[in-house]
């Protein structure tokens, strides 16, 4: 997929070319999702809403502008990083599983990457890719594991499957509104 197509039809999670989106109604208006619990709907309606914003507002963002950070904000590539970084630990915590060395190097990572780092449309397509992995964990989910304990970090705090997914959403969509601010900013 590329940044600017990103964009759904009414009836499916097929990419839609940039002017088609443009004249949808945002994704939780666009029905159902095919072969996914009611329950979570709302969950992937949030991360695929998220994933048009984002390419979107980055079509031909400036490399350069990156890592800037204005007013000491976090850069608009610490945003992509850690969207694709929380989704992926949030959806390993919502299965039961602890993180891997991997992903607590790619955490250790988020706030370590500058100007070498990759580029907008890597990141974009990281953040796709790892939107593509929770929509198929979401049409896994088994409704009655929505209510189970699932343990969150280190410490082990109490969650459930059901509040791991919308903190997913939630903390997406939270980055997201960071991240757009940041661009504008950025762009003047």
């Amino acid at each position: 997929m590329t940044a600017t197509a990103n964009h759904l039809s009414p009836d499916s999670t097929a990419p839609q070319p940039a002017a088609q989106a443009a004249k949808l109604p945002e994704v939780w208006l666009r029905g159902p999702l095919p072969d996914l619990n009611p329950l979570v709907q709302p969950v992937a309606h949030a991360l695929l809403q998220a994933r048009e914003e984002l390419a979107e507002a980055l079509r031909d963002f400036p490399r350069e502008l990156l890592w800037a950070r204005p007013a000491g904000v976090a850069s608009v590539g610490f945003h992509l990083l850690h969207l694709t970084g929380v989704l992926n630990r949030l959806l390993t915590y919502a299965r039961g599983e602890a993180l891997s060395a991997e992903q607590l190097a790619y955490l250790a990572a988020e706030g370590q990457s500058g100007a070498a780092g990759p580029d907008v449309a890597g990141l974009l397509q990281a953040f796709d890719a790892q939107v593509e992995r929770a929509l198929a964990q979401l049409r896994a989910t088994d409704e009655p594991t929505l209510r189970e304990t699932r343990a969150v970090g280190r410490a082990g705090l109490p969650s459930t499957m059901l509040g791991l997914l919308v903190h997913a959403a939630e903390h997406t969509m939270r980055h997201l509104g960071q991240l757009l601010v940041t661009a504008r900013v950025l762009r003047g």
